[in-house]
């Protein structure tokens, strides 16, 4: 007997387009649509823990930033806690931390930028290693038909970094390199910069989520 399932075929996809920031950070393309933008800047004054910026550009295959591409993070609190109820270990928690931030790279300089706080370390599930301080990342881009999925890690984190499990099953060195962001200080302040790479042969290391 024939389903519905047997004559059904996959629906074609596409790229993200040129313009998928206009739908989802139209702020940024000058498009006042949302009652409430979604930003870049993830704390306020008051966000326990070390504030940090983190930026860094998108290049493509040929060296080039990307001056369109949109970027998401989702991050641990300063605590190591996650603000998402499934997250139910005790202890202390951020509950003003959101833990999401959505921007875009510059139009003129492809520079992506996002105000957070340094991720605390993330206790594994029963049984695994303690994961060291990441952020996720989410990065959608012309010439991409599914978000590209990766972490970053930081570089002052040396003893955290080598116990990380992901990192571990990463088995060249060299491309656990391309997962970690480098830290320096503007105006008092710690600036983490990441980069990623598509198609060259730095590209950075991307996880089938």
């Amino acid at each position: 007997m024939n389903t519905r399932l047997d004559y059904l075929r996959e629906t074609p996809s596409q790229t993200a387009g040129p313009y998928v920031h206009i739908g989802l950070i139209p702020e940024q393309a000058g498009f006042d649509i949302f009652e409430k933008n979604f930003s870049g800047v993830l704390t306020t004054p008051e966000t326990p823990g070390e504030h940090i910026t983190i930026e860094g550009r998108v290049f493509d295959g040929s060296g080039a930033p990307i001056r369109d591409v949109l970027l998401e993070i989702w991050q641990a609190d300063s605590f190591g806690k996650y603000p998402h109820p499934a997250d139910a270990r005790s202890g202390p928690r951020d509950a003003k931390f959101r833990g999401w931030g959505r921007t875009g790279s510059n139009f003129e300089t492809g520079l992506y930028t996002f105000e957070t706080v340094k991720p605390g370390k993330v206790p594994g599930r029963v049984g695994k290693p303690e994961m060291a301080p990441h952020i996720s990342f989410w990065i959608v881009a012309r010439g991409i038909n599914i978000g590209l999925q990766t972490r970053m890690y930081f570089a002052d984190e040396t003893e955290a970094n080598a116990k990380d499990p992901i990192l571990n099953a990463i088995e060249l060195a060299q491309r656990r390199k391309t997962l970690i962001a480098e830290r320096t200080l503007r105006d008092g302040k710690p600036v983490y910069t990441f980069d990623i790479k598509f198609q060259s042969e730095d590209e950075t290391v991307f996880f089938d989520i």
